[in-house]
């Protein structure tokens, strides 16, 4: 047992390491481009610290032949983004940390929030009646592309309109796009190659302690692979990106779902919905509570924290966390 966990923590390290690397070359594209912190936070940088859930997936349907260690990573990953918000807003010292970003991630969070539910819904479904399918690939995974890709859409026209009227000053005059993108994709190489490995790892973990496949995604896959986003808002939080922090964690939640839809294109034995638990459920319901709380916190926008140094819908947001995988240990 304790080689399974040595190659965890040395998956956990190279995960970690880049992660600094990916906050600095996202706000010097965000600057470098005019995109804004929002969109860029959103896509390139969500996408590329979501790398782990992805590769984690292919390489748990093709190399290990675990369909629930990927969605239940991906859903777990879901709620500890969510839950490195609340984090994040306990480090920040200025107030409450979503009253201090605009009011553009509402719209990424509610999106985020559909696609989840249409994938849970989907999951539901098949657990009712045979889901049609394409070939070996369920009808849902062509609708999860296309609603992604409209939602990223609707997130940049969105942001542009914003963005457009705001001068921002200039903080890297040093670093040039192309020298951003290449460091940027170097960064990218590492968490790709840990991505690969922790799947087979997170295999092993399950089989070791004699836990769910679910569970040990939702749990430990899920803590690991979203180090990258948690590392990078930090990083983003502590360079005065807070929008860019912000939108990396929300803009995870959305691309996760997709990549349940890429997953599905790999796993050959048929839906891959089909094949998995129906506790994820439980997960996926936590992660939309969560989700609510975030769009709560800020519509209402509080202007002060509680005694305990976070705001209210922080405390909110770990309390759902706990309770959630607490219930996902029973179960299991």
């Amino acid at each position: 047992m304790d080689l399974v966990w040595l190659k965890f923590a040395i998956c956990v390290a190279i995960i970690l390491l880049p992660g600094r690397q990916v906050a600095r070359y996202g706000d010097v594209i965000a600057e470098k481009t005019g995109l804004g912190g929002v969109w860029v936070g959103v896509v390139l940088v969500a996408v590329t610290t979501s790398l782990p859930e992805l590769f984690t997936g292919i390489s748990s349907v093709t190399l290990a032949k675990a369909p629930d260690l990927t969605v239940g990573n991906l859903f777990g990953a879901n709620t500890f983004n969510l839950f490195n918000l609340a984090l994040l807003d306990l480090a920040y010292r200025r107030g409450p940390l979503l009253t201090a970003v605009g009011s553009r991630h509402l719209l990424t969070a509610g999106l985020s929030l559909v696609l989840v539910a249409f994938v849970a819904a989907c999951l539901l479904i098949s657990k009712l009646v045979s889901f049609p399918a394409i070939g070996w690939v369920g009808v849902y995974t062509p609708v999860i592309f296309l609603l992604y890709l409209l939602m990223v859409r609707m997130i940049f026209n969105h942001e542009r309109a914003q963005v457009s009227a705001i001068e921002a000053p200039i903080k890297y005059g040093g670093v040039t796009l192309r020298q951003a993108y290449q460091r940027f994709a170097v960064a990218a190489l590492f968490i790709i190659g840990a991505g690969v490995w922790l799947a087979l790892v997170g295999k092993e973990m399950a089989e070791v302690t004699g836990l769910a496949q679910g569970f040990v995604g939702s749990l430990f896959l899920g803590f690991t692979t979203t180090l990258p986003e948690m590392t990078v808002s930090f990083a983003a939080l502590r360079l005065g990106a807070c929008d860019l922090c912000v939108a990396n964690m929300v803009g995870s939640n959305l691309f996760n779902m997709t990549i349940i839809g890429i997953d599905d294109l790999f796993y050959t034995e048929g839906p891959i919905l089909n094949a998995v638990s129906q506790n994820h459920l439980l997960t996926a319901l936590v992660v939309i509570l969560m989700t609510s709380v975030v769009m709560l916190g800020i519509i209402l926008r509080p202007q002060r924290k509680t005694p305990l140094g976070a705001s209210s819908y922080s405390l909110a947001l770990i309390a759902l966390f706990l309770l959630g995988a607490y219930a996902s240990f029973a179960i299991s």
